[in-house]
């Protein structure tokens, strides 16, 4: 009698203990989950500053490469360095523009509310370029595909319409005095509205289209003088940039120093006024780097935002490259 009793005693204590392992499992999982949906919750467009770097990188490697097949090449050390070097950078930057790719997919699966947010911060919604801008770099550096090909103008139409139509949205925002009036939403990460329409100039003139070209340079250049403009004369607007941001003052040379390469491929030399633009982004760059305390607070602590610094420094490279090839 007495073991029945002990048996009959044991075995709510066993279905406790299976209870208490199965509600630990769960809350593990649980907070799995929740983990997981605030990394997404944390993720943003921004983080694709990290792809369009790698893509810019990789554009100006094949770009020495091309240049150095030149009798008049200005780096005959790049011949000294292998092939397989190149298309292992352009491997990263793909493989890194398509992580950030899915991540961002999930986000607007699960946190769209967040998305939505970020699309109407001033300085988010800016950075919705930032895709787009690192495909078509990434397209432009590709070892794989030629303008001639079909592929490659059909990625151009994918990844450039996104881009029209944020100009549309963004654009006609402060044309139509929206919600948001350009002198109170301007800082200098509206540059990459600029840049997104002349990286997407220089793709579709190298593939032959000079008249969209001509005309998303156009669109891009009239609104870098109105945003220049603004942000030169320091309305309420440019000071609303965050400290850990103040890298992307980077941005300021980078948009001219595109313009100058979009301006070249439309016209097929590096003519008076790609010079021009050159010499502003040149005086731009100068302006920026003789003041290190711009930069002292935000270089506290490491964040993404550091990757602004790599892009306009690659297209201004660039653009040094083509000025030197022309000068020769």
């Amino acid at each position: 009698m007495e073991t029945d009793s002990q048996k009959q005693n044991e075995k709510p204590h066993q279905s406790n203990n299976s209870t208490d392992l199965q509600i630990m499992k769960r809350d593990c999982l649980n907070k799995e989950t929740t983990s997981r949906l605030s990394l997404l919750t944390k993720f943003h467009a921004g983080y694709f500053r990290i792809s369009f770097a790698l893509c810019g990188q990789a554009l100006l490697w094949k770009t020495l490469r091309e240049l150095s097949t030149d009798a008049r090449a200005l780096r005959p050390f790049v011949h000294i360095l292998p092939s397989t070097a190149f298309i292992l950078l352009w491997s990263l930057a793909f493989l890194s523009f398509l992580t950030l790719c899915l991540l961002y997919i999930a986000r607007c699966l699960t946190r769209f509310e967040s998305v939505r947010a970020e699309f109407q911060h001033h300085v988010g919604m800016n950075y919705l370029f930032a895709p787009w801008i690192a495909g078509l770099l990434l397209l432009q550096s590709t070892p794989f595909l030629g303008p001639p090909n079909r592929a490659y103008i059909l990625l151009w139409w994918i990844l450039s319409l996104p881009i029209i139509a944020l100009d549309i949205k963004i654009y006609g925002q402060w044309f139509t005095r929206g919600k948001k009036f350009l002198s109170m939403v301007a800082n200098p990460t509206s540059h990459l509205s600029v840049i997104g329409n002349l990286v997407a100039t220089r793709a579709a003139a190298e593939m032959g289209g000079k008249e969209i070209a001509l005309c998303l340079f156009s669109l891009g250049m009239v609104h870098y003088v109105v945003l220049f403009v603004t942000l030169y004369q320091r309305f309420l607007g440019s000071n609303s940039l965050p400290v850990m941001l103040r890298p992307v003052f980077f941005l300021f040379f980078a948009a001219p120093s595109m313009a100058s390469l979009a301006w070249r491929s439309i016209v097929s030399s590096f003519d008076t006024a790609c010079k021009m633009l050159f010499f502003l982004s040149l005086f731009l760059f100068a302006s920026l780097v003789s003041r290190p305390t711009l930069f002292k607070r935000s270089m506290r602590k490491f964040s993404v935002a550091w990757w602004a610094y790599s892009f306009p420094l690659t297209v201004l490279a660039l653009a040094a490259t083509e000025y030197a090839q022309e000068n020769e």
